[in-house]
């Protein structure tokens, strides 16, 4: 886990055996990572848009369903009624 300084606390292997903190994560691959997360981010906005809106169609398109579907059995429950004298 990060620490507050963003520093992960990863110890290392120097080439002469012995131990030091992770230091080689620059700057410029926290930008990096920061850039990548940004746009991941948007990504994932740009998707909860798309199925916000895909839900709502869907919404609209069942209510549809649901009305054709009773026009039709109010139809069908008629037309026996207005055959008959």
């Amino acid at each position: 886990m990060s620490g507050p300084n963003g520093d992960l606390g990863v110890p290392v292997e120097r080439k002469n055996g012995t131990e030091r903190k992770n230091d080689s994560f620059g700057e410029a691959e926290y930008a990096a990572l920061n850039s990548m997360l940004d746009q991941i981010n948007s990504c994932l906005d740009h998707l909860e848009e798309k199925n916000d809106h895909l839900h709502a169609r869907l919404k609209e398109l069942l209510e549809s369903n649901r009305q054709t579907r009773l026009e039709f059995q109010q139809q069908l429950g008629e037309a026996p009624g207005d055959a008959s004298p």
